[in-house]
């Protein structure tokens, strides 16, 4: 009988690639009671405001940019990973 291994394989790459993204959790931090991180359409402050991110929002963490001094860090939205953007790496602390 021949043993397939090509399932196991794509199970222990699914497996690890999911251990991959808790890594790269973050959440809002700094923003202020009464404020809200603006997630922007691309890296920078003239981009515009997608919308508002109020403090413990947790986002899934991309990659990270300098503009003008600044770096801004590609996210999504943990309950809405379809929701992308970018906010300043200032306002995330470490999940």
């Amino acid at each position: 009988m021949r043993c397939n291994t090509l399932p196991v394989i794509l199970i222990f790459m699914l497996v690890a690639s999911c251990g991959d993204l808790a890594a790269d959790r973050a959440l809002v931090a700094g923003a202020g009671p009464d404020e809200l991180l603006k997630l922007r359409a691309g890296p920078g402050l003239g981009y515009n405001v997608i919308l508002g991110l109020p403090d413990g929002t947790s986002l899934n963490r991309g990659d990270c940019v300098t503009e003008v001094g600044q770096l801004w860090c590609r996210v999504s939205l943990t309950a809405a990973p379809q929701m992308t953007g970018y906010v300043s790496a200032d306002y995330l602390s470490a999940r």
